[in-house]
């Protein structure tokens, strides 16, 4: 009985550690959730149910250091988008009231509403609608940008750890 009661155990880990790995890679793109942290608690699991024999300390602190670089690179990627096309910090704001509010709206709604939030909030600080319009475009190519960084970090951190399995 305690045997099976072991391997249940095991495959609810494994069922619940690639889980996080799969809604990690889709929190990569969906701003809703954190893509990278959830990857990497994933695969942390799988490590430590496999007692750390097949992926080492050493691949997952490699493997926290680009979950920590790609948060950094989706905030910088966002604002320095936006500051490259004249936006202020009221632009900044509100492309990121844009994006909270447009995730609630879809893919649409993640790519439109960081553009009207970083335009609306630069209108509001008394710019004129041109250097509105393209703060809304440098606040989207920022997101975007940084969605796309996130996605291949998160891709990077997937592979990295499988090829670490398979070679040990």
């Amino acid at each position: 009985m305690e045997g099976y009661l072991i391997d249940a155990l095991l495959v609810a880990g494994w069922l619940v550690a690639i889980a996080l790995v799969i809604i990690g890679l889709a929190g990569s793109v969906l701003p809703a959730l954190p893509g990278t942290p959830i990857i990497l608690a994933g695969l942390v699991l799988i490590a430590w149910m496999n007692g750390f024999e097949a992926v080492g300390i050493q691949t997952l602190v490699w493997l926290s250091a680009l979950t920590i670089l790609s948060i950094l690179l989706d905030f910088i990627a966002t604002a320095e988008g936006a500051r490259r096309f004249g936006a202020g910090r009221a632009a900044i704001l509100g492309a990121t009231v844009g994006l909270l509010v447009g995730m609630f709206f879809g893919l649409p709604g993640m790519l439109l509403g960081p553009f009207a939030g970083a335009m609306l909030g630069h209108w509001l600080g008394e710019a004129s609608i041109n250097a509105s319009f393209r703060a809304g475009v440098g606040a989207s190519i920022g997101v975007l940008v940084g969605t796309f960084v996130k996605l291949l970090i998160s891709v990077i951190m997937i592979v990295w750890f499988v090829v670490a399995w398979l070679t040990s």
